[in-house]
C-alpha cells in the first residue's frame, strides 16, 4: 500500500465533486490497462453524493464498469434499506451502466443461499475461483466507527472465517479504497479511528488494503479533532 491520505474539504459539496473525479480518474486508469473497471459501492450518504456528482463528470463512459456492493441487506429491492434499490432509483439510469454489469444479490433466496449465489456471481464476473480483487471500493463510516456493516465488537472482527448474517458482506482485497466521513458528531470517532485511542480498534480503523491507495475524504467538521497530518486541496484540485 502506498500510504493513507486524509483529505479534508470545507464541505460535503467540495468533497463530493472530488470523489466523483477520483472515481472517474481511477476508472480511466484501469480501463487503459484492462477490459473493465470494478467498483464496490456502499450505502448511506454515498448514494446521494454519487448520484449527484458522478453524472456531472464530463464524458463519463461507464459501459465497461463492473459494479458490486460492499454490503447489502437481504430485503426486496423496493425496500428503502436496499442499497441496490437506492442506486437503481437514483444513479444507474443516469450513467448508463449495462444492467448485466451490476452484480446484485437475489433477495428471494434464504440467507446462506443468497451469499453463495452472490459469491458465484463474483466468481463468474471476475473469471476466477480465487477471491476477486476490485479496482476500487467506496466505504462510509458510521458515527460509532462502523463500516461495511461491521459494528464495534462484532464477532466477525475476530474471525478468520466469515459466517453469513442477514447482511451480505463483501470482504475483498482491492487496488484503491476511499472511506468517506462527514458530519460533526463523527469528529471524536474519526480521531479515534485515525489516531488511535483506548480500547480495541474500531472497525473503520482496521481498513488497510494490502496494495494500492487508501483515501479518507472528510469535511472540516468531521476533521475538527484531528492533530495528525492532513491535506486540504484547493478548489478544483484532483487526487
Amino acid at each position: 500500500m502506498s500510504g493513507r491520505r486524509v483529505v479534508v474539504f470545507p464541505s460535503v459539496a467540495e468533497l463530493g465533486s472530488t470523489l466523483a473525479q477520483l472515481v472517474s480518474s481511477r476508472a480511466e486508469k484501469a480501463l487503459n490497462t484492462g477490459a473493465s473497471f470494478s467498483l464496490g459501492l456502499s450505502g448511506g450518504s454515498l448514494v446521494s453524493i454519487l448520484s449527484k456528482e458522478l453524472p456531472a463528470v464530463p464524458n463519463l463512459d461507464c459501459s465497461r464498469w463492473l459494479i458490486g456492493f460492499c454490503d447489502e441487506r437481504l430485503v426486496p429491492f423496493t425496500d428503502p434499506e436496499s442499497t441496490y434499490g437506492l442506486y437503481k432509483n437514483q444513479l444507474f439510469g443516469k450513467i448508463s451502466i449495462p444492467e448485466e454489469r451490476i452484480l446484485a444479490i437475489d433477495p428471494s433466496l434464504p440467507v446462506q443461499e443468497c451469499a453463495d449465489d452472490y459469491a458465484g456471481k463474483l466468481s463468474k464476473a471476475f473469471n476466477t475461483e480465487q477471491i476477486p480483487v476490485f479496482d476500487m471500493l467506496l466505504l462510509g463510516m458510521g458515527p460509532d466507527g462502523h463500516t461495511c456493516s461491521l459494528f464495534p465488537d462484532h464477532p466477525l472482527l475476530q474471525c478468520s472465517i466469515y459466517p453469513t448474517y442477514y447482511t451480505i458482506l463483501l470482504i475483498l482485497p482491492l487496488s484503491y479504497l476511499c472511506v468517506m466521513g462527514n458530519v460533526i458528531f463523527k469528529a471524536p470517532i474519526l480521531k479515534q479511528v485515525l489516531e488511535g485511542g483506548e480500547g480495541p480498534a474500531l472497525p473503520a480503523a482496521l481498513v488497510a488494503p494490502r496494495q494500492g491507495e487508501l483515501f479518507w475524504l472528510v469535511d472540516e467538521p468531521a476533521a475538527a479533532s484531528l492533530t495528525s497530518q492532513v491535506e486540504r486541496p484547493g478548489p478544483g484540485a484532483r487526487l
